[in-house]
Order: structure tokens, then C-alpha cells, then sequence
């Protein structure tokens, strides 16, 4: 078997332009990056803004194990599947940040023969959208430190700068530092440190906002620090709100790509989901919404973090929801959720697959929540036993789930047919789309609501520096926004080793952040971190590039 970059070197690519053309999109409304990739003109987006939308389908997934689940592969593979039935099909996803690429993941286009292409471009660098917002975020800090060195107008408390540097690289010896040493000449000593880029609250941002003026305005919206009286400091006052926009003109235009069988595919933005909120762009989305008659995008991780984050805040500010979701699972992963061991996996266990059920049954009973109608796909592994995906199969029709075998990955669009047809069906189906929590409610009573009703959690625990930073956002009238959980994706609880589906156990926030231009609250549990480390031998050691260009170890 090719490996992932190896099938998409010898895929046969059509012209951007062609791609864009299924859309209805005119070379006009266009700027090429190259032959394969290019950005929407947003003057494009009068033309279109008054079509009806289509049918917007959400794929997620059973909390990650190291077993797999093969989540992006399976959202590529649905796109191609609804386009070979003859659909006018667009796909939506986040653009992968080089740290994973280079950590453990070593790409993050799909994989097999359900990928989106140019995948070495998608995975290195694209379209440099995020270059510009670590520029961005590192411009705005610049300015803070600078403020402080020229007088400090302001009377920042230097010990309650919030703002700290990002890098889109895992870099673990950077998230401390002390920043501003050498004397006078190089600025105000002080503590600070380094978040990886999708971290940014930028990152957020640009996949929020709406067009540039929401961007700006929510740009100046940034908390960066507090005085030494306590007053929020935010970017606007530092008089550089039009320089950090002027950085984004380009980044905030969608990305168009394709996938190995021509289907079109917006790629842009990337936060991550376990510290961010984990969705593509509002604009890609709703461009594709115009544009097409069906939508796959995807939420990050396990259904606790992505979907819900997808839909109580990207939905809540967007304005859209799903008419149908898609829970992504495999034999493997849910006998890993049952107690069986990476390496025994092969082996037939029904006790085990019977118990790790239960992480796959809690994903589905939190879609309905939602009031939306639900679609398991099994991503099928060579290892997998009739009996197994049968029992599977039967277990989510109990639960009021329907249930389709995907082999995208060892066919392509061919290997999703069966999940096409039911996907079809289901967002024919009516639909009660609800939240899980209203904004106005208490800080305190939205994370408890996430905690019981999505994670099965007895309740939340608040440590006093997180009591301490609720009542101070509740001082400033800053409480009223969704909340953004950073927990761990491997488990419904924030203790990772806690697999299946968990009970009797209480989430502990430790800390409470305000994304004030980003518009949400963020509650970090468990030993959440916002810079990853590399591995002991990260996926970097097996990448190269010739003489002539070839590129091999990305996978």
C-alpha cells in the first residue's frame, strides 16, 4: 500500500480554476496561489449572499485513541461519495498547523485515497494564513512591550499582561520565559511565555468573524492586560487595531482546494479544539453553504469537544446548524474505550467491544440533545470481524442511530456510498436544534451544564484563582458569552486515562480565561497545555525533500 504522500504525488490534479468552475465561481473572483489553490475575492460574496443555503452535515467522532478513528478521512470521503451520487458538493475544513505535522500526526489532509490535494502544500505552509496571524499576535506584543519601555501611559500592571508570544511549532522550553533582560536599552523585564499559534486568540478571530470591519472590531475587543488598578487593557487602546487587521487582507479570504476526485474544498483556519473552539472559518462555511447543495465540514476531536464547541459557539454566532451529524467511530478504537491494549487489538474481544460501546452511545444520546438527527460511520480496518461490525451496527440502532460501513479510505468516494445514501436520508429529517446552555446564564451554570449533560459528569469543581477570575468577569459585565471548554480529547472526563465512558467523576476548572474580541470564555481543566512538546522521536525525523523537489515523509 502507497503511503498517504506517495497516492497524492500521483493523483492527476485539475486546474483551480476547473474547481471553482463546479462551483460557479468565476476566474475573476479568484487569486491563484499556483495552479492547485487559491483564495475567494470576498467581493465575491454579494454576488452569492442571498442564495438559499444547503444542507450542512457536521462530522465528528468518539474521543481519539491511538487506534484511530480517521475522522478527516471520512469527512474527504463522504464529499467525494455525495459527489459521485450526483450532488453539487462542497467540503469545509480547518487547515493543520505545522506543530502536529512535525510532532506526532505528521499531516492532517485525510488519508489513503480520500485526501484533500495538494496535500505538501496544505501541510506546509498553504497559503500562509497562519504566518499571518502568528505576525499578528506577535506584532500586538511588540507593542505591548514597547508601550511599557516608552513610559507605560497606560500603567499596565507588568504582572497582569495576558498577551503572551505564539509560534505555530510544539516548543515546550518556550512556554515560561523572561523576556526584556540586558538592561534599559532592551526593554522591561518580565515574565511571560509563548502559546502555540492555533492557540491564538487570533486564530479564533479570523475564523469568527464575518467579513474585515467585524474583524477589526473584534481585534480592538482583545484583552492584553490589566493596570495596576485592575482595568482591562485591550488593543484598541494601544492604537494599533488597523496595523493587525491590515495583516489579516489576505489570511481572511477562504482557501479553495480539491480533493483526489475533484471535489471542491474550502480549507482555512485551524484552532485546535481542545484549547480552542476547533472548527474551520464562519466565511468558508457560509461561502460554501451558498455555493453548494451539500456542505461536509468537521469538528475537531471526540463529539464532547468539537461538536459541542461547533455548536454552541460557532453555530450561536454563525448562525447556521447542521441537519445531520455524522459520529465517526472503528471496531479498534471502541475495544481500546473497552480495555483492551494497542497491540491486541487484532483479536476478536466482544466483552471489550460491548464496553467501549458506551463512549460511542454517550456521542450519539449528546446529538439528540441537540435535537439533531445522527449517522455512525464504522471506518472500516482490514482487521475488522463481520460479527464485530454487525454487533456494532445493531447496538446503534437501538440507540435511534442510523449506521453505515465507510472504506473511503481503501476506495475513495466509492467506499462511501452506503454512508452518502444515509446521510441523505437523515437531513431530509426534521430537526429541533436547541443549545445546551443560554449565554445569559451564570459562568458557573454554563460549564456545569457542558459538564453534566455532555461530558456525564456529577458536577464542576472551581479552584479559587478560577472563583477569583468569574467574579472579576462578572465586575467588568464580561460574563455573558458562550464558554469554550480546554480539556482532554481522550476521555468525557479531564483525566485522560479515564477511557469509555466514565462516571462519578467531577471536571475541576482550574483557571478562567476571557477571549473578550473572540467573543468567548475559556475554561481550562485537567493539565491542559497551550504549547504542546515533541515526542521522543517526533514525525520530523522521517521527513525529507530531493533534489527535485520530491517530498517524502509526510503521511
Amino acid at each position: 500500500m502507497k503511503s498517504d504522500v506517495e497516492i497524492a504525488q500521483a493523483a492527476l490534479l485539475q486546474p483551480i480554476t476547473a474547481i471553482a468552475e463546479k462551483l460557479g465561481i468565476s476566474e475573476d473572483e479568484l487569486e491563484l496561489y499556483g495552479k492547485y489553490k487559491a483564495k475567494i475575492a470576498l467581493a465575491a460574496w454579494d454576488s452569492i449572499k442571498n442564495r438559499p443555503d444547503g444542507k450542512l452535515i457536521l462530522v465528528t467522532a468518539i474521543n481519539p485513541t491511538p487506534a484511530g478513528e480517521g475522522k478527516t478521512t471520512t469527512s474527504v470521503g463522504l464529499g467525494d461519495a455525495l459527489h459521485k451520487l450526483g450532488k453539487k458538493t462542497a467540503i469545509a475544513l480547518r487547515e493543520p498547523s505545522l506543530g502536529p505535522c512535525f510532532g506526532l500526526k505528521g499531516g492532517a489532509a485525510g488519508g489513503g485515497y480520500a485526501q484533500v490535494v495538494p496535500m505538501e502544500d496544505i501541510n506546509l505552509h498553504f497559503t500562509g494564513d497562519f504566518h499571518a496571524i502568528t505576525t499578528a499576535h506577535n506584532l500586538l506584543a511588540a507593542v505591548i512591550d514597547n508601550h511599557l519601555q516608552q513610559g507605560n501611559e497606560l500603567d499596565l500592571d507588568v504582572r497582569r499582561i495576558t498577551w503572551r508570544r505564539v509560534v505555530d511549532l510544539n516548543d515546550r522550553a518556550l512556554r515560561n520565559i523572561v523576556c526584556g533582560m540586558g538592561g534599559k536599552p532592551h526593554g522591561v523585564p518580565r515574565e511571560t511565555g509563548f502559546d502555540i499559534t492555533v492557540a491564538s486568540e487570533m486564530m479564533a478571530i479570523l475564523c469568527l468573524a464575518q467579513d474585515l470591519d467585524d474583524m477589526k472590531d473584534r481585534l480592538g475587543k482583545i484583552i492584553v492586560a490589566y493596570t495596576r488598578n485592575g482595568e482591562p487593557i485591550r488593543a484598541a487602546q494601544l492604537n494599533v487595531t488597523g496595523a493587525l487587521t491590515l495583516l489579516f487582507k489576505d489570511a481572511i479570504k477562504p482557501n479553495l482546494v480539491q480533493t483526489l476526485e475533484g471535489t471542491p474544498a474550502f480549507i482555512h483556519g485551524g484552532p485546535f479544539a481542545n484549547i480552542a473552539h476547533g472548527c474551520n472559518s464562519v466565511m468558508a462555511t457560509k461561502f460554501a453553504l451558498k455555493l453548494a447543495d451539500v456542505v461536509v465540514t468537521e469538528a475537531g476531536f471526540g463529539a464532547d469537544l468539537g461538536a459541542e464547541k461547533f455548536l454552541d459557539i460557532k453555530c450561536r454566532f454563525a448562525g447556521i446548524s447542521p441537519d445531520a451529524v455524522v459520529i465517526v467511530a472503528t471496531v479498534r478504537a471502541l475495544k481500546m474505550h473497552g480495555g483492551m491494549s494497542k497491540d491486541q487489538l487484532t483479536q476478536v474481544d466482544m466483552q471489550a467491544l460491548n464496553a467501549g460501546l458506551s463512549n460511542l452511545t454517550k456521542h450519539i444520546e449528546n446529538i439528540h440533545k441537540f435535537g439533531l438527527p445522527v449517522v455512525v460511520a464504522i471506518n472500516a480496518f482490514p482487521t475488522d470481524t463481520e460479527a464485530e461490525l454487525i454487533f456494532v451496527e445493531e447496538q446503534c440502532r437501538a440507540m435511534g442511530a442510523q449506521v453505515a460501513l465507510s472504506e473511503v479510505w481503501a476506495k475513495g468516494g466509492a467506499g462511501g456510498i452506503a454512508l452518502a445514501e444515509k446521510v441523505l436520508a437523515a437531513v431530509d429529517k426534521p430537526k429541533a436544534f436547541k443549545f445546551i446552555y443560554e449565554t445569559e446564564a451564570t459562568i458557573e451554570n454554563k460549564i456545569n451544564a457542558i459538564a453534566r449533560e455532555i461530558y456525564g459528569a456529577d458536577g464542576v469543581e472551581f479552584t479559587a484563582p478560577a472563583r477569583k477570575s468569574i467574579k472579576e468577569l462578572v465586575d467588568l459585565g464580561l460574563d455573558k458569552m458562550p464558554i469554550c471548554m480546554a480539556k482532554t480529547q481522550y476521555s468525557l472526563s479531564d483525566d485522560a486515562t479515564k477511557l469509555g465512558r466514565p462516571s462519578g467523576f467531577t471536571i475541576t476548572v482550574r483557571e478562567i480565561k476571557i477571549s473578550a474580541g473572540a467573543g468567548f470564555i475559556v475554561a481550562l481543566t485537567g493539565n491542559i497545555l497551550t504549547m504542546p512538546g515533541l515526542p521522543k522521536h517526533p514525525a520530523a525525523e522521517k521527513m525529507d525533500i530531493t533534489n527535485d523537489g520530491k517530498i517524502t515523509g509526510l503521511f
